[in-house]
This record gives structure tokens, C-alpha cells and sequence, in this order.
């Protein structure tokens, strides 16, 4: 019987001794995405055209090893900056410009523990595109230079509604005549001049009241905006110049809608058409000599601004 209890009592020692031992977990080494190259095939390229077919159209493949995500910048200034791209993931993108440029694309590789690596490629591409004539007429006038304003004498001058291509009215809200003289003037008083000049196309803003926009980064990076406050005209700001291009319109918006599938696309921080608190992309919808309708995305996800402009 003493002999039993003995046994007994070492095997209880044995289990508390076992239990009380502390556990050891051995976490995964974490790794570094590494061996990180972007690939790069520019549409129509050959001996004699090396910057591309003019289309500005790139195929981009990024490869590397320990890689769970791409993030991946153009080096753009007036389009989409950046995407995401899966570990696998190609893409095609339409590089725009005036004639031919040099643009630096930037991949910042991830793993599965945050690590980052980060690569660059610079890419020299070809964009030729010449819209209707009379587009570009009816902007820039007979002189090659023409100033253009909000018309506030007709109603739906601004407006909002989804940024949808089936959807292309201001459907949730429409300004009516002299909407915004009360509570917001600059809006009607700044100018937008669009003219034709040796080195390419420029837009003057002249907001001697200000800008009419929101605040912050739905400001869009226009100097003078403060950080906070609301939807009102900010002094800050008295204008600027930039450059503009032309190029075809990648909103979705059938031609039937109607819409010139022309678009506007801005270059800089400094300028913007009517209203401040948008992209950099305006969608000609239509266009006369007297008049210019305008689609624009908000800075505000799922918002599509409309505007009426006159020609002065």
C-alpha cells in the first residue's frame, strides 16, 4: 500500500511539473518582398516608333517574390494616381500627354507581414489625340483665346447627381436661376479663360472673390483653401494657370446621352472650372459658341457636378 502511494505521488509531481512548464510559441519569420520588376510593353513600340503607336496605351506586369499586394503609381498629374494590384495582377493603362513624355512609375511591393519594397521604371510614351474641330472652336474662339463664366441666368447652371454613366442629369439636385448670389457670389463672378498658345493649351482662373468649394482635401489641393469649413467662397485663392489636355472620355457615358465623349483634363493643383470640389476631368457634355456643358466626378465619392457655363 505505501509502495502504491509512492507511485501515486510521483505522477501527480510529474503532472504538475508538466503543466506548470511554460508553452513556447515560434512565430513565422517575416519576410521582405524581394527580386521586385516591373515589366513594361507600350502598344504599337518598334525600331521606328519607340514611345508607342500614339494610343499612350501601356501593358504593366509586376513580378516579384514574398509578394502578397502591389501598389502601383502612374506618376500622373491630372488621371488616377495609383491602383492596387494582386500578386499576379497585369494591367492596362493610357498614358496622357502632350505629344510625347517621360513618365516614372512607382510599385511599392507588400508582404504578408507590412514589409514594403518599393521600385521605380521610367517609361517615355507617345499620346496623339485630335477630337472634332469643332470642339475646339467653339472653346477657344476665333482669336484663340475665349473667357467663360457660370451662367447663372439659367436654371440647373449646377447641379448634382450620381457618378453613373446611365445616369446623366443632376437628379438629386438642380440650382435654380441665381441659386447661389446670395450665399455664395464668386461663384459667378470668376473667370475661366481657355486659350491656344505655342506651348499648348492653357485655362486662366481669375477669382477676384474667391473660389466657391468645399474645404480640405475635397478642395483638391486648390492654394488658399483652408483645412475646415463648409461649402462657401474662400478669398484665399485668386486664380491660376495650367496647362489642360484633351483626351477621350472614359466616363461611360453613351454619345446618345448626348456627351461629346471629349473630356478636359486639367494639369496641377491650380485650377479648376465653376467649382472647386471636383476632379480634374470635365466631360464636355455639349458645346456652341455661347455655351458649355460640363460633367465632372466630385471629390465626394458617388457625386457627378454639372455645370453651365457662357462664353463673356
Amino acid at each position: 500500500m505505501i509502495q502504491y502511494t509512492k507511485y501515486c505521488l510521483v505522477i501527480a509531481l510529474l503532472l504538475v511539473f508538466y503543466s506548470c512548464k511554460k508553452k513556447e510559441y515560434k512565430m513565422d519569420s517575416i519576410t521582405t518582398p524581394s527580386n521586385v520588376v516591373i515589366n513594361t510593353k507600350i502598344i504599337g513600340q518598334d525600331a521606328t516608333h519607340p514611345e508607342g503607336d500614339g494610343s499612350g496605351n501601356v501593358e504593366i506586369s509586376v513580378a516579384g517574390n514574398n509578394v502578397l499586394y502591389y501598389h502601383i503609381d502612374y506618376g500622373v498629374d491630372n488621371q488616377k494616381k495609383f491602383e492596387v494590384m494582386p500578386a499576379t495582377g497585369k494591367t492596362t493603362y493610357q498614358f496622357v500627354s502632350d505629344s510625347v513624355k517621360t513618365f516614372r512609375i512607382t510599385v511599392r511591393a507588400y508582404s504578408a507581414g507590412a514589409n514594403v519594397t518599393t521600385v521605380t521604371k521610367d517609361i517615355r510614351v507617345r499620346f496623339i489625340y485630335n477630337p472634332d474641330p469643332s470642339i475646339a472652336n467653339n472653346l477657344f474662339g476665333t482669336t484663340g483665346t475665349k473667357t467663360w463664366r457660370v451662367d447663372k441666368s439659367i436654371a440647373g447652371h449646377f447641379g448634382v447627381g450620381p457618378w453613373d454613366p446611365t445616369s446623366v442629369t443632376p437628379v438629386w439636385w438642380s440650382a435654380a436661376v441665381n441659386e447661389k448670389v446670395a450665399c455664395c457670389n464668386c461663384f459667378y463672378t470668376a473667370t475661366f479663360t481657355f486659350a491656344k498658345t505655342a506651348n499648348g493649351n492653357t485655362l486662366t482662373v481669375a477669382a477676384p472673390d474667391g473660389a466657391f468649394t468645399k474645404t480640405g482635401d475635397l478642395a483638391n489641393g486648390l492654394p488658399g483653401v483652408p483645412a475646415t469649413g463648409g461649402e462657401a467662397c474662400y478669398a484665399g485663392y485668386t486664380g491660376g494657370t495650367s496647362n489642360f489636355l484633351f483626351l477621350p472620355s472614359k466616363s461611360g457615358v453613351a454619345a446618345s446621352a448626348p456627351s461629346t465623349k471629349v473630356a478636359i483634363a486639367l494639369g496641377g493643383n491650380t485650377t479648376f472650372i465653376g467649382y472647386g470640389a471636383v476632379q480634374k476631368v470635365y466631360e464636355i457634355m455639349s458645346i456652341d459658341a455661347n455655351s458649355l456643358y460640363l460633367r465632372v466626378q466630385g471629390t465626394e465619392t458617388g457625386n457627378a457636378w454639372y455645370l453651365k457655363l457662357k462664353s463673356n
